[in-house]
């Protein structure tokens, strides 16, 4: 028993030549490049490319580095802060050993007020200050 639709065999060959030929130029048109919009920056960097420069007055790459890293696992809510406190929240953020073992050379009764002046007092430069 054959099925009754309102198209027959022949109309539904060309139509799908057609829609075959349709997502084809779809398939072609998605490949090629659009210009930024009026309000969008230029896309002109390659985002796998290495970054240079960005790295502050007075700092070194890994001074950068590991000020981020330990901003990361401590956060804003620390501080101030002291040594002890500054082990505890790494330990509990599961930091890498590296910064554990950085922070225990820590001296036990000081107090920091926020990150810049923990780096700091582990020995690492910060940005030279602007006159």
């Amino acid at each position: 028993m054959q099925e009754n639709d309102k198209n027959g065999r022949i109309q539904d060959d060309e139509a799908k030549k057609r829609l075959r030929g349709d997502l084809r130029s779809n398939r072609e048109e998605a490949r090629e490049m659009e210009p930024s919009g009026e309000d969008q920056p230029e896309a002109d960097r390659d985002p796998q490319a290495l970054r240079t420069g960005g790295t502050p007055a007075g700092m070194t790459p890994r001074d950068v580095e590991l000020r981020s890293e330990i901003a990361r696992y401590l956060g804003r809510h620390l501080y101030p802060t002291g040594r002890e406190e500054v082990l505890d929240a790494l330990r509990a953020e599961h930091a890498p050993d590296r910064l554990v073992d950085l922070a225990a050379g820590l001296p036990a009764d000081a107090r920091y007020r926020n990150v810049q002046e923990l780096v700091q007092a582990l020995g690492l430069h910060t940005e030279a200050r602007r006159s």
